[in-house]
């Protein structure tokens, strides 16, 4: 069986980026499993995996366009410590959502000063170029509730 739309995807993966560093994996035996079609990958490893079969293996390289996108630096910058009122304590790490044009986005906190925090919209991984090793484990048709929720339940379809 094919990967089409509406199917329940389960696959192994090894991530690196561009030095060979591994930034994140699922083995065989705790596959990543989602619902294809639905968005619930980066585009290019959607696209990647369209139309794959169980067993099949196959490494890719996506650039930062086809991954979490390019670096913005327009979403990223110090802001007073005073926008976090009502956090006792705002450190490096910590997450929040803030008003940017076009609506909310959640940021990061990068660095915390005595009078600015510098925040981080961006996701980590944007402007990165990414390095999948990927084998398929297990493909079947989404239940009727998976397509509705629009994610992958557990085995089986099971909630």
């Amino acid at each position: 069986m094919p990967i089409t739309k509406n199917s329940v995807v389960a696959f192994a993966y090894t991530l690196t980026d561009d030095g060979g560093e591994v930034l994140d994996s699922a083995d065989t035996q705790n596959p990543l499993a989602y619902l294809h079609g639905h968005g619930q990958l980066i585009a290019g490893m959607e696209k990647a995996l369209a139309g794959r079969e169980v067993g099949d293996q196959l490494s890719i390289v996506l650039p930062p366009e086809e991954a979490y996108g390019i670096y913005d630096e327009n979403l990223a910058g110090a802001v007073p410590r005073s926008a976090f009122h009502g956090a006792d304590a705002v450190e490096v790490g910590m997450q929040f959502q803030m008003e940017f044009p076009g609506g909310l986005k959640v940021v990061t906190v990068r660095e915390v000063d005595g009078q600015h925090v510098t925040v981080d919209g961006n996701h980590p991984l944007a402007g990165e170029t990414l390095h999948f090793d990927i084998e398929v484990v297990s493909i079947r048709p989404a239940t009727k509730d998976e397509i509705e929720h629009r994610h992958a339940h557990g085995a089986g379809g099971a909630h």
